[in-house]
């Protein structure tokens, strides 16, 4: 039975830099891709990021791209997303999730993804 675990999360100041950890087991990792999103009181869930299996290509929301970074490490069966320059409105649960045969235009869909995290608190204030 495929697990996810997140960690890393915490309170941080507008512009600086956090990295979440999302640790998979049951399964065989390199076999799946691995999506981050996120989710904020009232909103809905948002895509943030995914990196498809074998450690290929990667997709990230607008809102992100050029300063969170999404990569896996398939030794240690752990995914990784490396957020830059945070800003208030990234504020949110960020949950990881694993599925598999997804091609690149359902990166972005929750439901194509089976398997979810818990999740991990980032908050971004002064």
């Amino acid at each position: 039975q495929v697990q996810l675990v997140e960690s890393g999360g915490g309170l941080v100041q507008p512009g600086d830099s956090l990295r979440l950890s999302c640790v998979f087991s049951g399964g065989t990792f390199r076999s799946y891709t691995l999506g981050w999103f996120r989710q904020s009181p009232g909103q809905e869930r948002e895509f943030v990021a995914a990196i498809k299996r074998y450690g290929g290509d990667t997709a990230y929301s607008g809102s992100v791209k050029g300063r969170f970074s999404v990569s896996r490490d398939n030794a240690k069966n752990t995914v990784y997303l490396q957020m830059n320059s945070l800003k208030p409105e990234d504020s949110a649960v960020y949950n990881c999730a694993a599925g598999m045969g997804l091609i690149t235009s359902t990166l972005g869909s929750a439901a194509a993804y089976s398997h979810w995290g818990q999740g991990t608190q980032v908050t971004v204030s002064s």
